[in-house]
């Protein structure tokens, strides 16, 4: 390393380096966010009126910013995808249906590939979003809207690397997702169905009867049964508890690992007393078709390690505990 370069990595300087970068791009997003207005919202339009797709385009670091943008429309309820221009010119063009809305990107307006797509868009029938910083370039004047995403200036030093105009194309994108989620009234359970695999998708989907132990898995003994049986129930099904249940199939009350420490406390021979001496009378419950974090929530709310699951008929037909939700990836 020259001496030159080991001045300039003194920690002070870099530190101050990375901050004017936010400095320059927080102004850049500032002076793009005052030009969201009327076209802005004709773009939004035309996309909730549409009967197709949204196609992202774009050449280089435009292009890794349309990838970005077309995956955030996907998982916000507006289908969408991304082509890639030169590609497209050599037959995935054929993925644009006449009824798709294209959104192109190239800051200079000025991109071949993305120019030479035009002709056959314009052919085909479909609509085109420009996001451009050049309100004059081609790109811009041939579109049907033009989202205008110029800078005051890159963070970059050099004035070369793309930097304040990719994040200012970045957040563009993020409006239109949003304004569009909101137009559309998708919801949390909405994006957990596009995130299934995901901690969100998880929380959102799961419900206790996907978690919960029930039929020949539930622990469960009448309330005239002795504790010595209750006991070979709960060894038997490895949950800590057991539901008690009425004469009328009802839940009587619940006997767990504590009730038992607290029995023995208490100085009770477990050979010789019934269950209904020692469970625990009204429980907390969950209903089956009730989601796993509401379960989770009751848990930790109460401080207790496992729930009865209850029918409408207050009648016991599953049970869980904390371990199951772990499991699960709920908490």
């Amino acid at each position: 390393m020259s001496a030159a370069a080991e001045s300039s990595a003194e920690p002070a300087q870099l530190a101050a380096a990375g901050r004017r970068v936010f400095q320059v791009e927080a102004q850049a997003l500032e002076a793009v966010g005052q030009r969201v207005g009327e076209d802005f919202a004709r773009a939004c339009r035309l996309i909730l009126g549409s009967r197709g797709r949204l196609v992202c385009t774009g050449m280089g670091k435009s292009g890794h910013v349309a990838r970005k943008i077309a995956a955030t429309l996907a998982s916000t309820g507006t289908p969408a995808f991304f082509v890639h221009p030169g590609e497209a010119g050599h037959g995935d063009l054929g993925m644009i249906t006449d009824a798709d809305i294209v959104l192109a990107l190239s800051y200079s307006g000025e991109s071949d590939e993305v120019l030479m797509l035009l002709p056959a868009l314009r052919r085909q029938g479909n609509k085109v979003i420009a996001m451009t910083g050049r309100p004059q370039s081609t790109l811009a004047r041939e579109a049907d809207i033009h989202l205008d995403v110029g800078v005051p200036a890159e963070a970059c030093p050099l004035h070369l690397a793309p930097t304040s105009s990719t994040t200012a194309s970045l957040a563009m994108g993020d409006a239109l997702a949003v304004a569009l989620l909101e137009a559309r009234g998708f919801t949390a359970d909405d994006f957990a169905r596009s995130h299934p695999a995901g901690s969100l998708g998880r929380r959102l989907l799961l419900h206790v009867t996907d978690v919960m132990h029930g039929g020949e898995e539930l622990p469960c003994v009448g309330e005239d049964a002795s504790v010595a049986e209750a006991l070979v129930e709960m060894s038997r099904k490895r949950l800590g508890m057991t539901a008690i249940a009425a004469a009328d199939g009802r839940l009587a009350g619940i006997f767990t690992d504590g009730d038992l420490r607290r029995a023995l406390d208490r100085g009770i021979d477990v050979r010789q007393a019934r269950i209904a001496e020692v469970m625990t009378r009204n429980p907390r419950t969950i209903d089956a078709g009730q989601m796993a974090t509401e379960a989770a929530h009751l848990m930790e709310r109460h401080r207790i390690n496992g729930l009865i699951v209850v029918d409408a008929e207050q009648r016991p037909v599953g049970a869980l505990n904390v371990h199951d939700l772990l499991r699960a990836r709920v908490v």
